[in-house]
């Protein structure tokens, strides 16, 4: 199948199939491409969606994110994971409000924080309305499986070969069009897993479905098994307020509040103990939560203080005595957030 019979296949199919009323799909405001191309790293458009209005009623220009403090955004990024990409979204605002313009070219998106090859492909051809070219997780598995490229495209050499295939593949004309098209049709059609072949316009020309390889297709990793660590989170009540702490700017969480948390219950209650809080201490159940890396399963280890207990406790710059509600509008982790749900719940 030749190239343009590939685009013009798939922009007659997106004309018809595709996604057209997403809230950033905007043709004069490639702010709002950005926030939603950052959004979308490693995150799927229905959870993006619960995020994005929130996120642009509150900042809705590249200005008004460049005004504020990471304490400011980080409330309407909580729970959406992978913290960095807010803070370079935020570093990246500020240095485009400095400069008083946008982008204009490919390299000079990616001198911004947090924007890769990909990203400012999409931001030049969704956000400018420019030639650009794309190369994510889904248009990666579309090329994969329409060539049955068999491959570990993680590999330098690979990846590179299949960046030449996007290129190629890639038109000038309505090259917007085409970019939203290939992302959708990975994102609805030929997902990762069960692809939907019988609907998809490929199906006659995609070589993994004429061999059987649908399934097969991109080459994936042998997944490694994944830890499980446990800790134990200190919920330190208070005539009605617990004592959270932010989380250091780098790291897990960076910049997020959250429920003290302690290797074992040991050093939890030396802690305890070093502060002259000699009261019970009960356990009120366990939560998961799963990072990419590695499940943590965190016990929640309850104790109810006096207010004149709350004198022996030193409250740094980065603790606070919060209520539920008021934590919830800093912004706290998922894992809190479920932390917060148990207790609720018993």
């Amino acid at each position: 199948m030749s190239t343009f019979s590939f685009s013009d296949a798939l922009l007659t199919w997106f004309d018809q199939y595709g996604r057209h009323d997403l809230p950033w799909q905007v043709a004069d405001d490639p702010y709002k491409v950005w926030v939603s191309e950052i959004m979308l790293q490693q995150t799927q458009v229905k959870t993006v969606l619960q995020y994005f209005e929130l996120f642009i009623q509150r900042f809705p220009t590249v200005d008004a994110l460049a005004q504020v403090e990471w304490d400011d955004v980080a409330p309407y990024w909580a729970g959406l994971g992978y913290y960095a990409r807010a803070r370079n979204l935020h570093k990246a605002a500020k240095i485009v409000a400095h400069n008083k313009q946008f982008p204009q070219t490919l390299a000079q998106w990616i001198e911004l924080p947090g924007i890769g090859r990909s990203t400012a492909g999409a931001l030049m051809s969704l956000g400018l309305r420019q030639y650009g070219v794309i190369l994510d997780g889904n248009v990666k598995r579309v090329l994969a499986r329409f060539l049955a490229i068999d491959d570990d495209l993680t590999k330098p050499t690979h990846e590179k070969k299949i960046w030449e295939i996007a290129e190629q593949l890639c038109p000038s004309e309505r090259n917007h069009d085409y970019t939203q098209a290939i992302m959708d049709l990975g994102a609805t059609i030929c997902t990762p897993k069960k692809p939907l072949c019988l609907y998809c316009p490929m199906q006659s020309h995609c070589q993994a479905r004429l061999q059987g390889l649908e399934t097969e297709l991109p080459y994936k990793k042998p997944k490694k098994a994944v830890p499980t660590r446990t800790g134990e989170v200190l919920l330190l009540e208070c005539q009605e307020q617990w004592l959270w702490q932010q989380r250091p700017s780098l790291g897990l969480w960076g910049g997020l509040w959250s429920l003290p948390i302690f290797d074992d219950i040991t050093a939890l209650q030396q802690q305890l103990n070093h502060l002259g809080l000699n009261s019970s201490v009960q356990n009120c159940g366990t939560i998961r939560h799963s990072f990419t890396h590695f499940t943590w399963e965190l016990n929640i280890q309850y104790v109810k203080i006096a207010a004149d207990q709350m004198e022996r406790i030193p409250v740094e710059l980065t603790d606070a005595w919060l209520s539920v509600e008021q934590v919830q509008a800093k912004g706290i982790p998922t894992a809190m957030k479920k932390v917060i749900q148990h207790i609720d719940v018993h």
